[in-house]
């Protein structure tokens, strides 16, 4: 294998951050998708190996994290208004406690991204969640309030989805999308801000051309130096992590629709591959160097033909990308990281569009479409090869994590412990 996986890049970087079992984050413990347990349920259906169901105070996209015996998960009530940080005990799925902040303001949103879009994390002491406009708050893991922050008001016709990720003893958020694009490190104990970048060039799409991202950052080792990475609306961008002094940037995001990403970017070795939404772009890079990289370190690049629509975020296996696309019916397909050719493509008529991420575990792909439908496939780079087909009947926007064996699923109903047969 040419590249190193991803999980072997982030293992050092991010591996400390929970304890071994612990979904401690958006996408899990390296931001990567990827995990190392083993012994996971392969099929499961409402009346087949649920440990436990538990029904939600309204819908919503965000996805469940796992710490320390408590699943965490966002949630919204009166048409944001409320919007909740709730904690429940994974071994019988009782409700530990509940975090209101209360935000009467006229907030935009679309109906398919309900309030409560952004994922919590957690460093095993602190659970910290981003409401967008009602602010960012922290607390700990018996659901007491450490600090609060009003970072502004972000208004955009899609609302927001960006998760916060944690490095050391930073809390970093991309906030936006809209005018007010921007990222932010503030002190994981205090709450105070540490830095600011902002991102020019936002939009609240109120002008005819859609611009926007909705991308969660994450932290890559480049030259045994760790780095901030980002996809914003026209380009991605490398930051120290501790300043946000901005280091190197590739273009290669933008297309005649508009300025969208919503996946994050994806790692191989010194490789990261992004895709564009709204049937943008894709294109890979060698990571590192200095100022504008896009010619030097640009691998390949697509922006001609129309890619399907692209919300959440694939995998790397060995050389191969695989992804589960937002297009309708809904499509998977596996992309060689090198040339960025299309090995296999399949439309999914059953599944519907996939607005989860997909994730890389016991050797195999899990993926949750939007009718429900967790699909779970072989790595396969060489044909598509379904090992089950996992119907919850309730539809699903959001991304499954993985914890000691069991598998937690957000529907806009219900949340799931998955538990049992491997």
């Amino acid at each position: 294998m040419r590249h190193l996986s991803a999980a072997m890049v982030l293992v050092g970087i991010l591996g400390s951050l929970a304890p071994a079992g612990d979904w401690p984050s958006f996408r899990g413990p390296r931001h990567d998708n990827t995990s190392d347990e083993t012994g996971l349920p392969l099929r499961w259906s409402p009346e087949r190996n649920i440990r436990w169901k538990i029904p939600l105070p309204g819908p919503g996209n965000s996805s469940p994290i796992v710490v320390d015996g408590h699943v965490l998960l966002t949630c919204a009530e009166d048409q944001g208004r409320k919007r909740h940080l709730l904690c429940y005990d994974r071994t019988d799925g009782s409700l530990q406690w509940k975090q209101t902040v209360n935000f009467e303001a006229d907030d935009e949103t679309h109906k398919t991204n309900p309030y409560c879009g952004s994922s919590p994390v957690s460093d095993g002491k602190h659970v910290v969640v981003w409401h967008g406009s009602a602010g960012m708050h922290c607390y700990d893991l018996g659901g007491n309030l450490l600090w609060s922050r009003d970072l502004g008001r972000f208004d955009h016709i899609w609302g927001y989805g960006s998760s916060p990720i944690i490095y050391d003893d930073l809390v970093i958020q991309l906030c936006g999308p809209g005018e007010r694009t921007k990222l932010v490190a503030l002190d994981l104990k205090t709450g105070e801000t540490v830095w600011e970048k902002p991102e020019p060039g936002g939009s609240d799409s109120s002008k005819g051309r859609y611009v926007g991202t909705w991308s969660t950052p994450l932290i890559v080792n480049v030259d045994g130096n760790d780095q901030l990475l980002c996809s914003m609306h026209t380009r991605v961008i490398a930051c120290n992590p501790r300043t946000g002094e901005e280091l190197w940037h590739v273009d290669g995001v933008s297309s005649d629709r508009g300025d969208l990403v919503y996946t994050s970017p994806m790692i191989s070795g010194n490789i990261a591959v992004v895709l564009a939404g709204f049937g943008g772009p894709a294109m890979a890079f060698r990571m590192g160097g200095s100022g504008d990289v896009t010619e030097t370190n640009r691998l390949w690049h697509d922006g001609k033909e129309r890619h399907p629509q692209r919300i959440g975020t694939g995998v790397i296996v060995g050389g191969s990308l695989f992804m589960a696309n937002a297009d309708n019916p809904g499509s998977i397909e596996c992309i060689d990281i090198e040339t960025g050719k299309s090995r296999w493509k399949v439309r999914r008529t059953s599944d519907g569009p996939h607005w989860g991420s997909m994730v890389f575990a016991d050797g195999r792909l899990y993926v949750t479409g939007q009718s429900g439908i967790t699909r779970v496939l072989a790595p396969n780079p060489d044909e598509f090869e379904t090992l089950a087909e996992n119907d919850l009947g309730e539809q699903s926007n959001s991304t499954p994590a993985i914890s000691d064996g069991d598998i937690f699923l957000r529907t806009w109903e219900h949340l799931y412990c998955v538990s049992g047969e491997g």
